[in-house]
C-alpha cells in the first residue's frame, strides 16, 4: 500500500513536471512565420500601370490568388514570437482587365523607402537638407591594385544580350 501510493505520487509528480515543461520559464520557443514577407521597400518599387509579371517579380508569388476575384492578389504574413503574440500584415493588390495594376490596399502604403530615408532622398528630406556636392575622385597610384582593377575594368568588351524569338501562338 505505501509503495503505490508512493509510486502514484511520484508518477503524478513527473507528469506535472512534464506537462509545466511546455510553458516551463527559460524553454526556448521558435517564432512561427506564415506567408509572404512584404517589405516597405517592394511596395515602394510598385508603380500604377505595372504588368502583372513585373509586379511578381518585385513582390513574389501572392500567397492567395482567388478565383472569383481574378484581378486581385493577396499578400498575407503573420509572426508569432517564440510564446508572443501574433502580429499579421496583409497587402492586397488589384488589376485592371488588361492586367496592369491600379490599386493597392493594406497595411503598408507607398512612400520613402528605408534606403531612400537613410540616403536623405525621400520626398519628405530632399528638401529639407541640401544635397552635398559629390568629390572628385583621386586617380589610383601607379602600379597599385586600385590601378590594375580600374584597367581591367575600362578594357572589358560589352556583349549585346539577345533578344529571344516571340514563340508561335497559332496551333496547325
Amino acid at each position: 500500500m505505501q509503495k503505490t501510493k508512493l509510486l502514484l505520487t511520484s508518477l503524478s509528480l513527473t507528469g506535472l513536471f512534464a506537462l509545466a515543461g511546455c510553458s516551463f520559464p527559460g524553454v526556448y520557443k521558435i517564432d512561427i512565420q506564415q506567408g509572404n514577407v512584404v517589405t516597405q521597400d517592394m511596395i515602394d518599387q510598385l508603380r500604377p500601370g505595372m504588368t502583372r509579371r513585373q509586379v511578381r517579380f518585385i513582390m513574389g508569388n501572392p500567397l492567395i490568388t482567388d478565383t472569383f476575384h481574378a484581378d486581385r492578389w493577396d499578400y498575407l504574413y503573420s509572426i508569432q514570437p517564440g510564446g508572443g503574440q501574433r502580429l499579421q500584415e496583409r497587402v492586397s493588390l488589384v488589376f485592371d482587365g488588361s492586367d496592369q495594376l491600379v490599386g493597392l490596399a493594406g497595411d503598408f502604403m507607398p512612400g520613402v523607402s528605408r534606403d531612400q530615408a537613410i540616403m536623405g532622398q525621400g520626398s519628405d528630406t530632399s528638401s529639407a537638407q541640401p544635397q552635398a556636392k559629390p568629390q572628385a575622385e583621386t586617380p589610383p597610384a601607379p602600379g597599385s591594385l586600385l590601378e590594375q582593377i580600374q584597367r581591367e575594368v575600362d578594357q572589358v568588351e560589352t556583349v549585346p544580350v539577345p533578344i529571344p524569338e516571340p514563340l508561335d501562338t497559332d496551333p496547325q
